[in-house]
């Protein structure tokens, strides 16, 4: 029996070298090595063999069958190689053309609108100061100037949390008090800062109005800073960020931070100030809310109001994302639609 098996591998070795394609590997595998194959009949057939031979007989099929399987993989890579040889000499592989790049993924259009503001603002020399989205309730309104039970706290429907006095901050305004008493330097130094960051309302989602949302604060403090300090701060903005020949209005409003307050508006880009669905044909969008610091918070802030002044602003990157490219619902920037975010 160890002469049929020792045949039984040279006429398998001699066979493996003739296979030249993976059918022929396939053909000669089952016939050899496979559950049917020659080695493993003649391991089936060492019951009719005495006792005292079966182990070394078992030992030798066994070592066969190793070595032929490992011939079975290198002749497989061997016509593998083989096979690609011959279609690159036919030109089936061109290989000088580029590989496939990795699908990249893209920036979020708040996160772009929020890189253009941090641009514009530091080329006009202000810094970013980031402040918590968890906040006191003391600092998110009572030193904004509105104290409990002032009608403004039900124009912001706000998260409480189960620690009484703290809340998700409604809106980046307390970041102002946390500028001016870090930086400020006890009231004796100028600031010059814009204050991104999400905002969280309590309220009905539609096609306008989210729970979440971003808001870029900017607050100016020094000496003398007057009304026409900030028209000119919003109106060189306004320029940069839309197109150099915009034209910007402002609209007397009210807040409780600033006094005296305003909306801002600047002339529709889409339709030049024409008239169009997306400004409702008034030629004007709205992009913002501003005023000068109101004595009151100032003073919370750490400055004196007779010495100091500033100015505060206040804006929407995914309001101003959705007039620039004509986006009617809010909810896509948070809706993880790849469709919508693919676009930019």
């Amino acid at each position: 029996m160890l002469e049929q098996l020792q045949a039984i591998e040279e006429e398998a070795l001699a066979a493996l070298e003739a296979a030249s394609d993976e059918e022929a590997l396939k053909a000669w595998s089952s016939r050899y090595i496979g559950k049917k194959g020659a080695v493993t009949q003649v391991l089936r057939g060492m019951g009719g063999l005495p006792a005292e031979e079966r182990p070394r007989m078992g030992k030798a099929a066994n070592e066969a069958k190793v070595r032929l399987e490992a011939a079975y993989e290198q002749r497989a890579e061997q016509v593998e190689a083989e096979a690609l040889a011959r279609d690159l000499a036919a030109g089936a592989v061109d290989i000088s053309l580029p590989g496939r790049t990795r699908k990249r993924g893209g920036l979020h259009p708040s996160t772009r609108t929020l890189r253009r503001f941090y641009e514009i603002w530091g080329d006009m020399g202000f810094q970013v100061y980031r402040s918590r989205d968890v906040e006191l309730d003391d600092i998110n309104f009572t030193a904004l100037n509105i104290p409990p039970h002032h009608p403004a706290r039900d124009m912001q429907d706000t998260f409480y949390t189960t620690d009484e006095g703290v809340i998700l901050r409604t809106h980046t305004s307390p970041g102002q008090i946390h500028a001016m008493r870090e930086l400020g330097a006890d009231g004796t130094q100028p600031i010059r800062v814009i204050l991104p960051g999400m905002c969280y309302r309590y309220e009905q989602i539609t096609a306008r109005s989210e729970v979440q949302f971003h808001q870029v604060e900017g607050l100016v403090v020094g000496r003398n800073i007057r009304m026409s300090d900030l028209k000119g701060t919003i109106t060189e903005f306004a320029k940069r960020m839309f197109n150099p020949s915009a034209q910007v209005r402002f609209r007397a409003s009210y807040f409780p931070f600033t006094e005296p307050s305003m909306e801002i508006d600047v002339e529709c880009f889409l339709c030049a100030g024409k008239g169009c669905n997306v400004c409702k044909y008034t030629g004007w969008l709205e992009i913002a809310g501003c005023g000068m610091v109101n004595p009151v918070v100032l003073r919370n802030g750490g400055y004196d109001p007779s010495e100091w002044s500033g100015f505060a602003f206040g804006m929407g990157p995914e309001r101003i994302t959705m007039l620039k490219h004509g986006i009617t619902d809010i909810r896509y920037f948070w809706g993880n639609d790849l469709r919508f975010l693919e676009q930019f």
